[in-house]
């Protein structure tokens, strides 16, 4: 059994070394071989006056930031996800997202395939949704919005894997969580467990923050943020 575990980092926009401070808090205190971060949430997702422009913040993703996520993973000798917003050679940018592995190498690159709407500034992935191996646990990568697509697109990639990886910056438009009855359905349906770092209520505080969760192929979420995950074949 392989071990996940998801932190929800609470919002701050456009400190990156503030938020890597707390993450280094954070993982502190966790003991897993696998560490999943949100969704942009080293740079913010979106500023206290509603700019959601990360444009700013572009980077190659072999670029600082993966140095530094890479450090710590091999620092910890763990695995971390984390998110890049990237610049490519060609000018366009992508909310992206890496795992590193403990030696410090980037193990998988995923460019968010359906950026939601106020995300003008982030070009469609123009690659599928992977299929990876972490300790022997097959897995891929959707991010937030690109859950509503899933089913449609992805269909074989979800019969394959034991694992989604699902780190979001999830808003709501009333109080009941879908992500709920999402999870539920994709993990009964396809015999997955759902491993989904939410960003939490920091200097932005929207409708649909926390909630964090690691969900079993039963659709229940496990009682705690760290849970052992296996194959389901």
């Amino acid at each position: 059994m392989t071990t996940f575990a998801v932190i929800e980092v609470p919002a701050r926009f456009g400190d990156v070394k503030a938020q890597l401070a707390w993450i280094d808090g954070a993982l502190d205190n966790v003991r897993a071989d696998v560490v999943l971060l949100p969704e942009a949430c080293l740079t913010g997702y979106v500023s206290p006056t509603k700019s959601f422009d990360l444009a700013r913040f572009g980077e190659p993703f072999e670029g600082r930031t993966s140095t530094m996520i890479a450090e710590r993973a091999y620092r910890r000798k763990i695995y971390i996800g984390a998110p890049i917003i990237e610049w490519d050679p060609g000018g366009r940018c992508f909310n992206a997202y890496g795992i590193w592995a403990p030696d410090g190498k980037r193990l998988v690159r995923y460019r968010k395939r359906h950026p939601w709407f106020p995300e003008v500034w982030a070009t469609p992935g123009d690659e599928p949704h992977p299929v990876f191996e972490i300790l022997g646990v097959k897995a891929s990568i959707a991010i937030c919005y690109d859950v509503h697509f899933l089913e449609d697109e992805a269909p074989d990639v979800l019969k394959e894997i034991d694992v989604l990886i699902f780190p979001s910056a999830w808003v709501e438009s009333d109080e009941e969580d879908s992500r709920t009855a999402i999870f539920d359905r994709l993990a009964r349906s396809y015999r997955i467990s759902i491993a989904n770092p939410n960003w939490g209520p920091g200097d932005v505080i929207v409708n649909g923050q926390g909630g964090s969760r690691i969900v079993g192929p039963d659709g229940r979420p496990f009682p705690w943020l760290t849970a052992a995950l296996g194959r389901k074949h």
